[in-house]
């Protein structure tokens, strides 16, 4: 089949956009031949416990899946009872960009409370940290963060290990919804361990797909006894691969070398160079009426634009509102932009708010 695309263009709207870096379609490739057991039988599936195992240290067990909201949800039953509840930041994906499948297909109840940069504290988790042994309440039994969170701003391992203190002392646990933990990682320059096993995380959500993979997550239970029955409700939910070696290849490709830090190292660099000529536009008057809302910490740059130049930007650089009501976007950088991409959009950018 010929491309039905024009692979020359790049937006910034999602870094689910991008496509599969070449070492992961190579490494799916080299998974094709042959036969292989199905449903997680296999040597590849074998060998990726290996690897998680060497970045998050014996013990742990990975589940691979088809998306991150199958990560979510899955995940997030195996540590629940049915009548136990989640509490979450109100920006969570579980909350706003996953169709109601946490309650309608996992069958929780989602407890969320506001947050300006997207993180959850103990103090705010007190909001909904309540009425335990009240029959007409949803148990509150598992805090659920997100990093690097939906507003790209990024938790210390001093923080997430306040949370998990402060969750563990309540009889909760702590579930870290991770659909950019790579994106994390190369930004606090540090090992996933550190910041998830290390300091209090019970179950994680692995995300693939924003950083090179074609199709593949994973559910990594760092504390066995804080996740029952994974292996059920996998199926049951419709996340059970039949030929689970092609995900677990990619995230293979993706873990057992460096694949992963470059491509989110990238990424992240994208964004912090979208936001210096943004701020150097402003500074010299080539760019007017922009105004950053989030400190750029990963691959996202969040910012509000003067009146009617975002769908006319849009003309050119595909990308979504956040919040329209107060004209605020959201720009995406992927393990594919290029320079050049990003030096375009900020010309842009400089050519619109000035006319």
């Amino acid at each position: 089949m010929n491309s039905l695309h024009d692979p020359a263009i790049r937006g910034f709207a999602s870094d689910n956009y991008s496509g599969i870096h070449p070492e992961v379609l190579a490494a799916i490739a080299a998974a094709n031949d042959g036969h292989q057991i199905a449903y997680g039988e296999d040597q590849y599936t074998e060998r990726l416990q290996e690897v998680f195992r060497s970045h998050f240290g014996e013990g742990v067990e990975a589940f691979p899946v088809f998306n991150g909201t199958g990560a979510n949800v899955v995940g997030l039953q195996s540590m629940l009872p049915r009548w136990g509840a989640v509490i979450a930041a109100s920006t969570a994906h579980i909350n706003v960009d996953e169709g109601g499948a946490p309650e309608r297909m996992g069958g929780m109840k989602l407890l969320t409370v506001p947050s300006e940069d997207g993180k959850l504290t103990p103090e705010l988790v007190d909001r909904e940290a309540w009425g335990w042994g009240d029959e007409h309440r949803a148990q509150p039994l598992v805090v659920s963060i997100t990093q690097s969170t939906e507003l790209g701003t990024l938790y210390t391992p001093d923080e997430i290990r306040a949370l998990a203190d402060h969750a563990h002392g309540h009889g909760m646990r702590l579930h870290m919804d991770g659909s950019r933990i790579s994106n994390a990682a190369a930004a606090l320059d540090l090992p996933f361990a550190a910041f998830t096993r290390d300091v209090g995380v019970d179950v994680l959500s692995f995300g693939g797909t924003k950083n090179g993979a074609m199709v593949g997550e994973a559910i990594v239970v760092l504390e066995p006894e804080a996740s029952d029955g994974l292996i059920y409700s996998r199926k049951y939910s419709m996340q059970l691969s039949s030929k689970m070696r092609f995900v677990s290849a990619q995230l293979i490709a993706l873990l057992e070398g460096d694949l992963w830090l470059r491509n989110a190292s990238h990424s992240n660099a994208m964004a912090q160079r979208l936001r210096a000529g943004i701020e150097a536009g402003l500074a010299d008057g080539s760019i007017r009426g922009v105004e950053f809302t989030q400190p750029t910490q990963v691959n996202g740059v969040f910012a509000t634009l003067p009146v009617g130049v975002a769908d006319r930007l849009r003309e050119v650089f595909r990308f979504y509102d956040w919040d329209a009501a107060r004209r605020e976007v959201r720009w995406m950088c992927s393990f594919d932009t290029q320079e050049s991409d990003v030096d375009a959009f900020v010309e842009a950018i400089g050519r619109l708010t000035t006319s």
